[in-house]
């Protein structure tokens, strides 16, 4: 058994930093997931994962919002600060949302948030070629940043919905360009979302840096998915890409319904969930006279 198919206890393992996670280009896949809070991070981190993303999903997941525009950067560095007490080992990344990176200032300012109040070691934006600038300026202000390209879902208004891209050889070197444009700019890895797997492919022999797959088949270098969608938490809808590895949804449900019948049925709780006074104080209990209240 490898390294990576066992658990490592977060004691005992060395953290992962930003060049160990680029230095992964063409090796041992890179494991990432979602996580929103101190439990969702602290499980995540002792199951091993390579890396964990504050999402700008938890706008949906957690949060129950249609989409994931309106999250705002306070909510991202709240979430952030609590699942950074959960993550000891894994590279913790935030999510800048949606218009937080809008210019080079604004980027800097919102990574500033997100790492020293939220806990961050990198932060992760949105797009191609248009935020070659701010990835630039990110890092060499000494901000890991991962990319993102392919479906990206701050822009749905502009794509129409949750499309996969990339479904032309046209559309696949445009995504080949903006994987390089944020590669070259200093990302030190890209997240690649909805693309055919011969994009993906292409994608992925034309950078130097790892890329993170979400719906683009197993050819990049690491997978990705929101932890809500692995563990069978949200139901509102399944994108094709997602496969539940857990139905924690239904057992929760039904270990809620089952506290429910105990309580109306009186079994719970039990003795053993029950606290009881020495023999000699009951009978002094009962002697208390309790005077009613005045009205």
């Amino acid at each position: 058994m490898t390294t990576s198919e066992k658990t490592i206890p977060q004691a005992k393992a060395k953290p992962v930093t930003a060049p160990v996670i680029q230095g992964m280009k063409g090796g041992a896949k890179i494991c990432c997931i979602t996580a929103y809070d101190y439990p969702s991070g602290l499980i995540a981190d002792q199951a091993g994962v390579d890396l964990v993303l504050v999402g700008d999903s938890l706008a949906m997941v957690v949060l129950g919002r249609e989409d994931t525009l309106s999250v705002t950067v306070d909510e991202m560095v709240h979430h952030t600060k609590a699942a950074a007490r959960g993550v000891k080992r894994a590279l913790l990344v935030a999510d800048m949302p949606f218009m937080s990176f809008a210019t080079v200032d604004r980027a800097l300012d919102t990574a500033h948030r997100l790492m020293g109040e939220g806990g961050a070691r990198a932060v992760k934006l949105e797009g191609g070629q248009t935020v070659a600038p701010q990835i630039t300026a990110l890092t060499e202000a000494g901000v890991p940043v991962m990319a993102h390209v392919g479906l990206t879902p701050q822009h749905l208004a502009r794509f129409g919905g949750f499309k996969a891209q990339g479904k032309s050889a046209e559309a696949t070197r445009v995504l080949v360009e903006d994987a390089q444009a944020v590669e070259a700019a200093g990302a030190f890895c890209v997240v690649l979302e909805a693309m055919p797997v011969e994009a993906a492919q292409v994608i992925t022999e034309a950078v130097t840096i790892p890329t993170i797959g979400i719906g683009a088949g197993n050819v990049t270098d690491g997978q990705i998915l929101v932890y809500h969608d692995a563990l069978g938490l949200f139901d509102r809808f399944t994108p094709k890409f997602v496969r539940r590895f857990a139905e924690l949804g239904d057992d929760s449900r039904k270990a809620l319904e089952m506290y429910c019948a105990e309580v109306r049925r009186t079994t719970f709780p039990g003795d053993k969930n029950t606290f009881y006074m020495p023999t000699d104080e009951v009978a002094q209990v009962r002697k208390i006279k309790i005077k009613p209240k005045k009205k």
